[in-house]
């Protein structure tokens, strides 16, 4: 008989090059990056390092990348997340922030939204240190490392990855209800072929953002005027 395959699971070493020193570092990471409309959410995740790598790899197995798993998988682990996380939270930031702010300042506006929200549900956590994903620049009040594919080697960004995701898709799915011929459930507002369609078809919303040329390229291809919500 087989030996049952583990899932694939982001790993705790960048974790350990810090903790104990730092016993409350938080791993960050957005959802919505590229996405031609809606808002940019930021994800934040205080993993419980005291229970060790043995139980935390045990209990979060499948935690990777979430543009790897699938959505029953995310929203299984999503769970598993927050409820044993030390301390969680999540930043927004509206599709017009982005335009004016651009995708730099949005994800430090969204960064520091996190932090906020995470520290207004846990009044007694102060997150010492900070991992977060790609290319980061600025200041955040608090120490941190920008990795490169941080939600491939940091568990902590990872689970900040699915968190972010999870909530930014339900926040997609909800919009079918004012624009179903979106069908922005589907494509979750990314550059599809299927957006590409509806926005040369009935035009551009006031939820896309407008400074991200796709936008104004497909938009200026429409015969439709953009619409009012």
């Amino acid at each position: 008989m087989s030996k049952k395959r583990e899932p694939k699971t982001a790993e705790l070493t960048l974790e350990w090059g810090k903790y104990p020193h730092y016993k409350h570092i938080v791993g960050l990471d957005e959802a919505g990056r590229g996405a031609w409309a809606g808002a940019l959410v930021v994800g934040a995740v205080a993993l419980p390092l005291a229970l060790g790598e043995e139980t935390l790899r045990l209990e979060l197995a499948g935690v990777r990348d979430s543009k790897e798993m699938t959505r029953l998988s995310r929203e299984r682990l999503v769970k598993k997340i927050t409820d044993m996380a030390d301390a969680w939270g999540v930043g927004v930031v509206e599709h017009h922030e982005v335009d004016e702010l651009k995708l730099t300042g949005a994800i430090i506006l969204g960064i520091k939204r996190a932090l906020v929200d995470l520290q207004a549900r846990y009044p007694h956590f102060t997150p010492d240190y900070l991992f977060t994903d790609g290319l980061m620049k600025g200041d955040l009040g608090v120490p941190y490392d920008t990795i490169v594919k941080g939600d491939q080697k940091s568990l902590s960004i990872a689970a900040a990855s699915v968190i972010a995701k999870t909530y930014r898709d339900e926040m997609m799915r909800a919009l079918d209800d004012d624009y179903p011929q979106y069908h922005f459930g589907q494509h979750k507002g990314y550059g599809t072929t299927l957006h590409r369609q509806a926005i040369q078809r009935y035009g551009i919303l006031p939820i896309h953002r407008h400074f991200y040329s796709p936008i104004q390229k497909v938009g200026a291809s429409s015969d439709n005027p953009p619409l009012i919500p």
